[in-house]
């Protein structure tokens, strides 16, 4: 069973290019999360910008594969949806962009992958952001008005948590496993094939299937390769890494032009370009 203490609440895993996103937005990820909730939610997250008078700013991350939902303020639409507004978002299946435009902000509530499932029995849709309705059992309007009329953002976050806490089911059994294997499967860069993967859990690779059929909306290979993505950026924007096709095999890609392909189709970039990009990011956050 999982000990559901493996949530990175302070890191900014997946977020590219974090230290030029750190310079036009102020995010945290660090409100607590009852214990009856933390089964199922892996961090409540708040981000504000003030971008008035100033070109957009692209934020890309390369998302968990979670569903998420927030509360929207600001002055311009966003998804679509003017704010106010609470959204669900489904899983997404490469990287998540947004231009951060005139003011904004956000609270919200990262599910665990298949968490909002395992909460809701409402299986995950895929890259949507749609206005919530009663999948948490919650009334959107009161969530909202309750949300915004404070400031503080753990204040915000505490009121999403307690409207969650009462509707919180028992996990079930499958779901508690798969929370376990999916720890493996962030921590262990040695995990690199679906094969592996369902050796460690004692299943068959289309039982695997299945599993994340049901409950994350992606399929174990996809998980995979995002978590290994996740490290492939995160140690470029951590100055870690000169060598990429060190990088590439350390991963488990056969060879670089592999890795090239995967990391352009997901990131929209190529390593080499990112690590570039990476050292310019760096460079001007130190002057």
């Amino acid at each position: 069973m999982g000990s559901w203490t493996n949530a990175t609440a302070g890191s900014l895993r997946g977020v590219l290019r974090p230290a030029e996103t750190e310079q036009v937005a102020a995010l945290r990820r660090d409100a607590a999360v009852s214990p009856a909730l933390q089964p199922f939610v892996e961090r409540y997250w708040s981000v504000r910008w003030d971008r008035t008078g100033q070109p957009p700013f692209r934020s890309e991350v390369l998302s968990h594969p979670a569903v998420n939902v927030s509360v929207e303020d600001g002055t311009q639409p966003r998804f679509g949806v003017r704010p106010p507004a609470v959204l669900v978002h489904g899983v997404v299946s490469r990287r998540f962009t947004i231009d951060l435009t005139g003011t904004g902000r956000t609270t919200a509530v990262k599910f665990r992958p298949g968490g909002y499932t395992a909460f809701t029995g409402v299986r995950a849709a895929r890259d949507t952001a749609v206005p919530l309705g009663r999948e948490l059992r919650v009334d959107p309007a009161a969530l909202l008005r309750d949300v915004l009329a404070v400031d503080d953002d753990a204040d915000r976050a505490a009121i999403l948590d307690a409207a969650l806490v009462p509707h919180a089911p028992g996990p079930p059994a499958p779901y508690v496993d798969l929370q376990a294997l999916l720890d493996r499967m962030v921590d262990d860069r040695s995990l690199v094939r679906v094969e592996q993967v369902a050796a460690l859990a004692g299943t068959s690779v289309r039982s695997l299937q299945r599993l994340f059929a049901g409950y994350v909306g992606l399929s174990p290979k996809a998980v995979l390769a995002r978590y290994r993505l996740q490290d492939a950026a995160a140690l470029i924007d951590a100055g870690a890494v000169d060598d990429l096709a060190g990088l590439a095999a350390s991963l488990g890609w056969f060879d670089q032009a592999h890795f090239s392909r995967d990391f352009r189709a997901v990131v929209g970039t190529t390593p080499s370009a990112y690590l570039q990009q990476a050292r310019t990011a760096r460079s001007d956050a130190g002057r």
